[in-house]
């Protein structure tokens, strides 16, 4: 059945000034309160044009809307994991399931940090690192990112995230880019990483 449901923008789950001074909290609200949302209404906004096209039976170049969608909705799927995968109580070192399979896989957290570092570091122009799973294997695989929807490995579940947009620093950081990186494991929620793990493994 139809519904006229759309993208909606997730509460944050701590105040705009918790992750200081990791994150400030002018940085947090333009990153939150204008990019995440542009990518909800473009997504929706897309959404909406399918619709009035399939129902007035006009021709869309689809080549090109549906390269928007996958943008768009891709900035807001991996934003609201960003969100979640941060904490003012963050930091520190993994425990649970979620350090034995790092270990398993990268012989300790201090090697799986440096590797996700790199990663970060490569990005050439705007994207993400990820932690992703991936289930056949069982392997933790680092995940880079281009814009919001390139050089993804499909079904992979995705359980870390870093945002790494120069939206996502330029006003705490500038253009020390390696400092924000460092910043980032200061509030890295792992209990939250921990979690999906253990539901992914679960599947």
């Amino acid at each position: 059945m139809k519904t006229n449901k759309q993208y909606t923008l997730p509460s944050l789950p701590y105040n705009y000034n918790a992750l200081e001074p990791y994150i400030s909290e002018e940085q947090l609200r333009v990153h939150y309160d204008k990019h995440h949302v542009s990518y909800i209404k473009g997504a929706n906004s897309i959404f909406e044009k399918l619709e009035n096209a399939r129902r007035e039976k006009k021709d869309l170049d689809m080549g090109s809307i549906l390269k928007k969608l996958s943008f768009n909705v891709g900035g807001h799927v991996l934003h609201s994991l960003f969100w979640e995968n941060i904490d003012p109580k963050g930091g520190g070192e993994p425990s649970g399931k979620l350090l034995e399979t790092i270990k398993e896989e990268f012989g300790n957290f201090d090697r799986f940090k440096e590797e996700f570092t790199r990663s970060t570091m490569a990005i050439e122009g705007s994207g993400w690192s990820a932690l992703a799973y991936d289930i056949k294997t069982e392997k933790l695989l680092i995940m880079h990112i281009q814009l919001h929807n390139k050089d993804i490995y499909p079904t992979f579940p995705i359980l870390m995230v870093l945002d790494f947009w120069e939206h996502a620093y330029y006003i705490d950081y500038k253009n020390e880019k390696e400092k924000f990186i460092d910043a980032f494991w200061n509030i890295v929620n792992w209990e939250e990483v921990n979690k999906r793990l253990e539901n992914t493994m679960r599947v």
